[in-house]
């Protein structure tokens, strides 16, 4: 199985995790919200909707356009402090790791 099929699994279990807990938004934040150049949103957004708005339709299209993915990243740190006591932080946080494992993988 290649990167970009592993890649599209982990997005939607991710997705799924979202959805059972209960964090999944069916209304887009506004276009300023989506606009913010700051690491992770984070002036604008909460670490779900980043999950959600950016970052889970950003690799989408990696994905689909075949795009390289990336090569490093570790996003793990900044959901476990970001999500900390949160519904299903755990279960998104699992999902994560692999992520950040997975674009380790050359």
């Amino acid at each position: 199985m290649d990167r970009y099929h592993q890649t599209q699994l982990l997005l939607d279990r991710l997705e799924t995790v979202m959805r059972k807990a209960d964090i999944w938004e069916n209304e887009s934040p506004g276009a300023a919200a989506l606009a913010s150049v700051e690491p992770f949103a984070i002036d604008t957004l909460s670490c779900s909707q980043w999950l959600q708005w950016i970052f889970i339709p950003k690799m989408h299209y990696l994905v689909n356009q075949k795009q390289p993915l990336p090569s490093q990243f570790a996003l793990a740190p900044y959901v476990e402090e970001a999500m900390k006591g949160q519904a299903g932080a755990e279960a998104i946080l699992a999902v994560i790791r692999e992520f950040d494992n997975l674009m380790k993988m050359k």
